[in-house]
């Protein structure tokens, strides 16, 4: 059963791990989307004591200074893929790492804060294709411009492409007060990091 479920961990993180773009989009509809670039990381088993990645999003013109970075703790319940979100306290010690993962040695558990109730829950829908939502209850509080709101997040997933749409609404009134007016970003994969995502990622040997 455990290597089931590991086997079922590794499929997931092969399909996520890499890097993506919405260089496409951008170029079609560029006052509506700017160029980013995301970064899906493995990091080794003893950070989390757990599989886990790294990410980090920028924009195109600023690759080494990411505007969100993340660490993220994968496991199953009740197959659902179950990723948690840890925020830095040294992120900028490991800005960049989406390009030189030699910067990841900086890593360590005691520089990682859970964000309570901003875990995604991804379900495989057919083959490759995964979609994520966040956890329900409306708990992972964001500040922005001295307003707090609740995060809403979708996301699709294949082997190829990320697709994904985040909105922020008020704690008081429930109603919408940032995220994209025109639609989800949509990146296309551009590199993968699958032989990095291995047996001996999930502890396997």
């Amino acid at each position: 059963m455990k290597i089931e479920v590991n086997q079922a961990i590794l499929t997931f993180a092969e399909t996520l791990s890499g890097v993506y773009s919405n260089k496409l989009q951008s170029q079609n509809k560029p006052k509506e989307f700017a160029h980013i670039n995301i970064y899906f990381r493995p990091i080794e088993w003893s950070v989390l004591n757990a599989p886990g990645l790294y990410s980090e999003q920028s924009y195109n013109y600023s690759p080494w200074s990411p505007y969100r970075q993340a660490i993220h703790k994968i496991c199953i319940s009740k197959g659902v893929f179950r990723v948690q979100n840890y925020m830095l306290k040294n992120k900028e010690r490991i800005a960049g790492a989406g390009i030189d993962k030699t910067l990841l040695k900086e890593l360590t558990k005691g520089n990682l804060v859970e964000r309570v109730g901003c875990r995604m829950d991804f379900r495989l829908i057919n083959k490759d294709y995964y979609t994520g939502n966040i956890e329900k209850g409306n708990k992972c509080i964001i500040s922005r411009e001295g307003r707090l709101s609740y995060l809403a997040s979708k996301v699709e997933l294949r082997e190829n492409s990320f697709i994904s749409e985040e909105s922020g609404f008020d704690k008081k009134t429930n109603k919408k007060i940032w995220g994209s007016a025109d639609g989800p970003f949509i990146f296309k994969k551009t590199i993968s990091y699958r032989e990095e995502v291995n047996k001996r990622w999930v502890n396997l040997l």
